[in-house]
């Protein structure tokens, strides 16, 4: 059964159909994919440490023994009550355990299946979407009206106010991850206190180091060519662990806005104007910064950038070659461009790039 749309939050709200056997919850939102499998697993148990109704399994797991994911799903509890089989860190190496007990006899359990970003040709995507038993539940980062209301909702639940710059500022900063997005509002009710009021001043304090204002600072020193800039960022970001892929993503965001204002302005609007457009809208600090770019990157060029981001993602996914390696090579090359022409070697896969450097032939 494949998820979408509206369906999740029914599917989310409710607890699983009884001849459901299997959730496979996938996607680039590390933390949203934690936290929908923690709201399932209380669906179907009151304690998700119950050591007699639950059972916690990993990737290396079924790979020593891939017999007891179906051994646990078949297992009763001593105490009665539905079991519950929690798989972490799965990919498609796993996809033959599960259509093992998917296939097999009926059991009176939940396998919540916790996976990474899985593409459409995905195996265990595949096996989800598609058998009866099972729902493949993809969770992908809130849109910017989505982290708006959770930022609000944390805050207001905490019988705290934040101010509608501070909620913009926390909300553009936020939602690469859920987890993180919550964390950080409840960090932002807790400075405030019950009965305060959050300034932008306050917001900047609090969310000012957070994961997302580094991808901010690697976009913006992308676009204005600001290498010393992209080298402290991406070191920043390095740090934070943040995922190569997000920061491509980050990236490409911030030329689509470039592309968007752009086009507003060959149609006769005025810069300033034209970013007013923008939602989320240019952080004021950042708008000065924002307008210096515009010249530098016509639209052809901001075309090519995307292109090329694009192809370093497929790069990434695809080569096997390090994606840190891939990501941060690409950001340079965009930095070193700044307002000249593409170099030539845009057109060069990832290999063909980041291969060590061939002798030259011997003359003798």
């Amino acid at each position: 059964m494949k998820l979408s749309g509206r369906q999740i939050a029914a599917f989310l709200r409710n607890p699983p159909p009884p001849d459901l056997l299997a959730v496979v919850l996938y996607g680039p939102d590390e933390g949203m994919v934690r936290e929908r499998a923690r709201l399932l697993a209380g669906k179907v148990v009151e304690d998700i440490q119950d050591p007699f109704r639950v059972a916690s399994l990993s990737a290396m797991d079924l790979k020593a023994d891939p017999a007891r994911l179906a051994d646990e799903a078949a297992a009763i509890s001593l105490t009665g009550g539905k079991r519950l089989v929690r798989l972490r860190g799965a990919g498609d190496d796993c996809e033959k355990a599960l259509q093992a007990v998917l296939d097999g006899p009926a059991a009176d359990a939940l396998i919540v299946v916790e996976a990474g970003e899985l593409p459409p040709r995905s195996k265990l995507r595949r096996l989800a979407e598609s058998h009866d038993r099972a729902a493949a539940l993809p969770c992908y980062a809130d849109d910017d009206d989505a982290v708006s209301r959770l930022v609000e909702h944390a805050v207001r639940s905490a019988g705290a106010r934040i101010d509608p710059d501070a909620l913009a500022f926390a909300a553009d900063r936020l939602g690469g991850d859920r987890m993180t997005t919550r964390m950080e509002s409840e960090k932002l009710a807790l400075y405030a206190g019950e009965g305060g009021t959050i300034t932008l001043e306050d917001a900047v304090a609090c969310v000012g180091d957070s994961a997302a204002l580094s991808l901010d600072d690697i976009a913006f020193a992308v676009g204005a060519g600001d290498l010393a800039g992209l080298s402290t960022a991406l070191d920043r970001a390095a740090a934070e662990v943040t995922a190569p892929i997000s920061i491509l993503r980050a990236v490409g965001r911030h030329f689509q806005r470039l592309d968007t204002v752009r086009t507003l302005v060959a149609t006769g609007a005025e810069a300033r104007t034209a970013m007013t457009r923008l939602r989320p809208p240019v952080f004021f600090r950042r708008q000065a910064a924002f307008r210096s770019q515009l010249p530098r990157w016509p639209q052809a060029r901001i075309l090519a950038a995307l292109a090329r981001l694009n192809r370093a993602e497929i790069d990434c996914k695809t080569t096997g070659l390090p994606d840190r390696a891939i990501a941060e090579r690409v950001l340079i090359e965009l930095a070193q461009a700044g307002g000249q022409a593409a170099p030539a070697m845009a057109r060069k896969s990832a290999a063909e790039r980041l291969a060590p450097p061939t002798s030259a032939p011997s003359t003798s």
